[in-house]
């Protein structure tokens, strides 16, 4: 019997993408109606206090060592310092409009993860000025032992340079530069594994080498970079990375660490950050920035990025 080579790749190529598309429909389906009607309260509550000016109702949801990783700013760290972010944020700007929406919600066994868009329309009080601020964010909730969640990062950057960009830094508030902290210990597998593939990924983005960096991610991966849009799957992350490259300075020295591991199942939730000795014809200069990577395990054993968002200190 004659085989038609032609019919039989395309019925594969159609049951690939058909399993690819029931994995992460199977991961999203996970998500339990108790943890959409939580997540939609804090979207819901998340507008509301901003435009009144006040974000101390969301204090119950956060976990007491919850992370907010945002632009302009170092990482702030803990409720008290979280609920400060807020608190000085408001007393500097007036909220006009505030939409949020989310994109994907994700449960990864013991973390439920949702990505969203958001528009933000503000004044600067002291001055008038008004911006309007359009961006991505990524929550990232802590499952609790009472079957409750409990938000563990907030995370968010921008589509576009912002006008008013030192408005936004809130240096006289405690925070942590986790790029000069130190970095987990090589102690296991998984710390060795992504030991390794940072020391890869420093070696890749310093030689400017799309190719081999666009090797790191996921088919359906979303990279959420700072100052651009959102992109999502692998044809759009490659497309990110080939033009990025050209923008990219000479590195003289990078160094790509880790201080946080979450493991679970399939997912490694990777809290990442990087210093950069860069220099760019008669410029030079120290720059810091941090990420969260989530790194998935796929059929073949590889260790690639399912989802990656990243701002600068």
């Amino acid at each position: 019997m004659k085989l038609n080579v032609r019919l039989l790749v395309t019925a594969l190529t159609v049951t690939l993408a058909t399993l690819a598309g029931l994995a992460q429909e199977t991961t999203q389906s996970l998500v339990t109606a108790d943890y959409l009607a939580t997540l939609k309260a804090f979207r819901s509550g998340y507008v509301t206090g901003a435009l009144n000016g006040n974000l101390e109702n969301l204090a119950d949801y956060y976990a007491e060592d919850v992370r907010l990783m945002c632009e302009y700013n170092k990482t702030f760290l803990g409720k008290a310092t979280a609920l400060s972010y807020h608190k000085a944020f408001f007393s500097r700007f007036e909220v006009q409009d505030y939409t949020r929406q989310e994109i994907e919600v994700l449960d990864l066994g013991s973390r439920v993860v949702e990505l969203g868009r958001f528009t933000l329309k503000l004044s600067l009080k002291r001055t008038g000025q008004k911006q309007q601020l359009i961006g991505k964010y990524q929550d990232i909730w802590e499952k609790s032992g009472t079957g409750g969640l409990k938000l563990l990062t907030e995370a968010w950057n921008y589509d576009h340079p912002v006008e008013m960009a030192d408005a936004l830094r809130f240096a006289e508030l405690p925070a942590v530069q986790i790029a000069l902290q130190g970095r987990v210990p090589v102690k296991d597998n998984i710390s060795f594994e992504l030991a390794a593939l940072g020391l890869l990924l420093e070696k890749t983005v310093s030689q400017h080498d799309a190719r081999l960096w666009s090797q790191f991610y996921t088919d359906d991966a979303i990279m959420i970079h700072s100052f651009a849009p959102l992109d999502n799957g692998k044809k759009a992350v490659d497309s990110f990375i080939e033009n990025h490259v050209k923008t990219l300075p000479l590195f003289e020295k990078l160094d790509i660490r880790n201080d946080r591991i979450d493991v679970s199942g399939n997912y490694v939730v990777e809290y990442a950050s990087h210093v950069a000795n860069w220099r760019n014809g008669d410029s030079s200069g120290v720059s810091t920035g941090k990420n969260i990577r989530i790194w998935r395990r796929e059929p073949d054993g590889a260790l690639k990025i399912f989802r990656q968002i990243g701002m600068y200190d």
